[in-house]
């Protein structure tokens, strides 16, 4: 008779299944696209060149900014007018801004459950760490992971799988949260298991690149399932 296999440590077991939960952050964790479509619209006006809302959804939203001004700005220094726009973005930010409806239960529910949680965005790190700042909640994330900062940024899942490895998760036993198709991608070529938020996109565009499901927001009862899908993982 072949002898039995012996059953992994709980101890090891535990390291292999660790579960996390990774969100994007504008769209995601603050309902940011308004100021960020009026920087754009305000940059952009003194050339001549008119950006609406409908224009900065299509064409700009969840892309990088050095490939946004490289494509607008032909020719032009696009990391200057990157860390121009970002700064004048954080103008606009004032000091408590509401973070979107269900967060704090949220990430209160994960510190509970003993999750890992990170924040994976291709914002820049000055955006990244004022925005939590003054959503009130930068103590509450394990890690921060920026694009520029990863050897490519989304929508390579590049900045997922380095947000996974910070926080030593298993991608099959975690969530990532996005609203962008450049974020969604991201997220599922890093194999998680991806919801949508609908703040800007709708259930079949964010279902068309990869989302498993889509959220109003971290208070649709929607989300319930796939967080007690999650619960009984190994924290």
């Amino acid at each position: 008779m072949a002898a039995r296999k012996p059953a992994l440590l709980p101890q090891l077991a535990e390291t292999l299944m660790k579960t996390a939960l990774l969100f994007d952050l504008d769209g995601t964790l603050i309902d940011s696209d308004t100021l960020h479509a009026q920087v754009f619209a305000d940059l952009f006006e003194p050339r001549g060149v008119t950006i609406d809302f409908d224009f900065y959804r299509d064409k700009l939203h969840g892309r990088l900014n050095v490939d946004i001004f490289g494509d607008l700005c032909p020719g032009e220094d696009a990391q200057w007018w990157s860390d121009h726009k970002e700064a004048e973005y954080r103008k606009l930010l004032g000091p408590g801004h509401p973070n979107m409806p269900g967060t704090l239960a949220l990430l209160d529910l994960a510190d509970e459950m003993g999750w890992a949680k990170a924040v994976v965005t291709n914002a820049p790190r000055d955006n990244g760490e004022a925005v939590l700042e003054a959503l009130g909640i930068a103590e509450r994330f394990d890690t921060l992971v920026i694009g520029d900062e990863c050897a490519r940024g989304k929508p390579h899942p590049e900045p997922y799988l380095e947000g996974l490895r910070r926080l030593g998760a298993d991608a099959d036993v975690s969530l990532a949260f996005e609203d962008s198709e450049t974020g969604i991608r991201s997220a599922v070529g890093a194999g998680l298991k991806t919801i949508g938020i609908r703040s800007m996109l709708s259930d079949q565009d964010l279902r068309a690149v990869g989302a498993a499901a889509t959220i109003e927001d971290y208070a649709d009862p929607a989300l319930s399932h796939h967080i007690d899908q999650l619960k009984g993982q190994p924290a």
